[in-house]
């Protein structure tokens, strides 16, 4: 193909808002060395400093990097995002799942997993790094020429990662030149030859003749390059730039000297709990596992930090001066401090004022002005291993002879470490983050990052990050999902199970023992299972003549939710049952899909549990393959919306994931996505894992479910005798056809209509709660499906119905009748029926036979 060149920018916006009196933060180098830079927001991402450098005069000073300039964490990440978004936009959404990104040590280490997140990229996300791993072999090497630093290393534990087709975007926070980006595709290009690759960069600032070479190079290669910025603009510099910026730093200091020794504080430590075998940013790869694994740990992971701190939760705040707390990175480890430091910045609210940013090799001139970018620079020796990273940048494998000797920086060892815009400026604490390879003497040495900064911050904390070293460090490998009919006799087609086999684990116990226990606060409902019920040959028949009644109006609601999914979240929507009750809905509504529109939509199970959340290895495997956006969680009914909400919190976390349940009735009204609002019997709410394709309802036991497992769940083959999981799909399935134009009309009445959730079912149940004297909506379960749940698998205190409700509670009466529980008729009742599980209850409650009390 030929080459090409496309560039792509946009204005931006962001940062912290500037009083209207403030300078610009490039004022005084503008001024006093002549440069100027020009072009649409530009100045509201950058400001100027001088570089120690004798190669380049000035430095661009990012405001939404994290680098240079404390920033709010939820400035930086968005900027990394809205950069993401801009790259996705480019490629459309199924290239940019394909595509691999690659960012630069050490400025967009950070930036390019945020961008990656930003993408949607299922390929994942690597960077560069100056830290040679001796236990990982080099995919490559390439050269930053105009760097203090000049060598990188690319040390992926899959190679794969870069010898995949799809694009690959190389990240970076600035394009000046574009002579590092044309270095690191020549080598990229020569180890696997790719037919497009895209420039991400927050500005790009290179002039006609670097665009035009970046032309030729592509056309050179036989290659598309896309190049995508937030802003693009010029960098006007005199042609006596060196001599006057050398000038400059002359006159105006020597290299930062370390902090004036003053009253030095204990430096205190505060464990994470950093998940095991979670790598530590991008050096060897970071993929939607690794995010969804570091999503779902940082909630707790900023509590601890909060705690330690003394920072209220937001909204505990007291009113009073407001803390400044920074959390400081350490060169390449930024993603993973960035994220803390939002989780903090979200868990404190407005009761803390948060603040992110990273120490850096680059020597920077420090001007206590209010126009200049870097006003307070502390110096300090490095402290990750410095031998063995300045020994990594003898040789390349791109060409060891472009290797470009630093010239050292007067009164500056090259070991030298920077931090910048700290000191001075009213922390009232510092949250260091390191990695455990950076977790040396030399960090806390006299005049080392922690000395220094326990010199000018009345609280100075450190959180130690496991270093991630795939050779020893290596996480068990992704489960994969099961299917029938070694797993459910569900036809393997019909869903894929994200769940363990757990079949050959004794876990059940006797309903009143596992009600006491629970009650009790002694054991979780999931750590255990209740006896399968085993109907009689009169509760069978009760199902089938539901079934046979109800099998038409099933389906004309199947075909509205899907419908509505369809029209709201498709073209190829995935649909994800909450296993089991809404795994029969799932597989029915794939099959309406299919049969009625020609779709074959994905459909998978996965474990969701009251106080527990979601399985987060099931989230991560949806991301690893398919677009969170694209994903519907799908369940059987409403009750109250315990479960509504137990999503919603649990997917708080994962912003990607849209948390919104679809479901065949909402009686509770507590979703805006459903086929009917109407309580009444659907069939499969009246038996357990018989109509559920033989599984168990899911477990989460520490002792069974390891950190890289999907939660459990039984497969009862033993059952198979019983099993009506096909026959019920079938059944409905039967009935599409004729409810087909009913389903479309009922579809677009409800997308007109105002599907705003009441929840009126959960101020119903606090209602039921006052006037029983039950103190714990838990105990509370509306609606056909939930009572016929209580009475199947708890220990029911008693069932309300609703006056003069007829077929639809057969079966509950006589599960009622079957198990000595009374049903009480009321006509104040916004469900057919609610089932009460027994308060307080012991085994003392119950009689010898077992049967609850009145």
């Amino acid at each position: 193909m030929n080459g090409s060149v496309r560039e792509h920018s946009s204005q931006a916006t962001g940062g912290d808002p500037a009083q209207p009196s403030a300078p610009w933060s490039g004022t005084w180098v503008a001024e006093r060395l002549g440069v100027r830079l020009t072009g649409d927001g530009m100045r509201q991402l950058l400001g100027l400093a001088l570089r120690r450098n004798p190669k380049r005069a000035h430095l661009l000073v990012s405001t939404v990097l994290g680098k240079h300039v404390p920033q709010r964490p939820s400035v930086v990440l968005e900027a990394g995002t809205r950069l993401g978004a801009r790259v996705r936009e480019l490629l459309g959404a199924g290239q940019a799942a394909d595509a691999v990104v690659l960012g630069f040590a050490e400025t967009a280490t950070g930036l390019g997993l945020t961008v990656a997140y930003g993408m949607g990229s299922r390929a994942g996300a690597l960077h560069s790094t100056r830290r040679a791993v001796a236990e990982v072999a080099r995919f490559g090497a390439f050269e930053e020429e105009h760097s203090h630093a000049t060598s990188h290393l690319l040390l992926p534990k899959d190679p794969g990662l870069l010898r995949g087709d799809g694009p690959l975007v190389l990240v970076d926070d600035e394009l000046s030149t574009g002579r590092t980006v044309r270095n690191t595709i020549a080598a990229l290009h020569a180890a696997h030859p790719r037919q497009r690759y895209v420039v991400a960069a927050l500005v790009d600032t290179r002039g006609g003749d670097d665009v035009a070479e970046l032309e030729k190079f592509a056309a050179d290669l036989g290659a598309r390059i896309d190049v995508v910025a937030l802003a693009a603009g010029r960098v006007r510099l005199p042609a006596d730039v060196l001599e006057r910026g050398s000038e400059l730093v002359a006159r105006h200091g020597g290299t930062p000297a370390p902090a004036p020794a003053a009253e030095r504080r204990t430096v205190e430590r505060v464990e994470l709990g950093w998940p095991a075998g979670l790598p530590d940013g991008g050096r060897h790869g970071f993929g939607p596992r690794e995010q969804i694994r570091l999503e779902a740990a940082l909630p707790a992971m900023a509590a601890r930090l909060a705690d330690a701190l003394g920072l209220p939760a937001s909204g505990d705040s007291t009113p009073g001066e407001v803390p400044r707390v920074l959390v400081l990175g350490t060169e390449e480890l930024m993603y993973a401090p960035l994220r803390l430091a939002c989780a903090l910045e979200e868990r404190t609210g407005g009761s803390a004022e948060i603040r992110f940013s990273t120490t850096t090799r680059s020597p920077v001139l420090a001007v206590d002005d209010p126009g200049y970018a870097i006003r307070t620079a502390l110096r300090f020796p490095a402290h990750d291993t410095p031998d063995a990273t300045r020994d990594a940048t003898r040789t390349t494998a791109a060409d060891p002879a472009t290797e470009t000797a630093q010239p050292p920086v007067a009164g500056a060892a090259p070991e030298d470490r920077y931090v910048y815009n700290v000191a001075g400026q009213g922390f009232d604490a510092v949250v260091v983050v390191t990695d455990s390879v950076g977790d040396t003497p030399a960090l806390h040495a006299p005049g080392g990052l922690l000395d220094q900064l326990a010199g000018c911050t009345p609280a100075v904390l450190l959180a130690v990050v496991p270093s991630y070293v795939p050779a020893s460090d290596e996480p068990a490998p992704p489960p994969a999902p099961l299917h029938g009919p070694a797993f459910s006799s569900y036809d393997p087609e019909d869903v894929a199970w994200l769940l363990r086999d757990l079949s050959d684990v004794p876990l059940e116990a006797p309903t009143e023992e596992r009600e006491e226990a629970i009650q009790a606060g002694g054991a979780h409902y999931a750590e255990s299972l209740p006896v399968e019920y085993q109907p009689s040959p009169e509760y069978q028949r009760l199902f089938h003549s539901a079934l046979e009644s109800s099998a038409a109006r099933l389906a004309r609601a199947v075909g509205t939710v899907t419908e509505t999914v369809l029209a709201e979240r498709g073209p190829r929507p995935v649909l994800v049952s909450l296993a089991r009750a809404g795994t029969p809905v799932g597989v029915l509504m794939r099959r309406w899909a299919r049969q009625t529109r020609g779709l074959d939509l994905p459909h998978y199970a996965v474990s969701i549990v009251r106080g527990r959340g979601i399985d987060t290895n099931a989230l991560a495997h949806l991301a690893a393959h398919h677009d969170p956006a694209d994903i519907v969680f799908v369940d059987g009914w409403t009750g109250k919306g315990a479960i509504t909400r137990e999503l919603a919190q649990a997917l708080a976390a994962h912003p990607r994931f849209v948390p919104e349940l679809a479901v065949l009735a909402d009686p509770g009204s507590c979703v805006s996505t459903f086929g009917t609002r109407e309580d009444f019997l659907i069939p499969s709410a009246c038996l357990n894992s018989t109509v559920s394709g033989l599984i168990s309802r899911t477990v989460l036991r520490a002792d069974l479910i390891g950190p890289h497992d999907f939660h459990g769940a039984k497969f009862y083959r033993e059952l198979a005798g019983n099993d009506v999981s096909r026959h019920f799909v079938d059944t409905v399935a039967a009935h599409f056809a004729e409810v087909r134009d009913g389903a479309v009309r009922d579809a677009a009445a409800l997308a007109a209509a105002d599907r705003t959730p009441t929840w009126a079912g959960w101020r119903a149940v606090e209602e039921i709660s006052d006037a029983y004297g039950i103190g714990d909506v838990n105990l509370i379960k509306p609606g056909v499906g939930e009572t016929t749940r209580v009475l199947l698998r708890r220990v029911p205190w008693r069932i309300l119905a609703r006056r003069g409700a007829g077929a639809d509670l057969d079966h509950v009466r006589l599960l009622a009748e079957q198990r000595g529980v009374p049903v009480e008729e009321t006509d104040e009742l916004p469900y057919t029926c609610v089932g009460l599980i027994h308060p307080r209850y012991t085994r003392g409650a119950t009689g010898a036979d077992g049967k609850a009390a009145r």
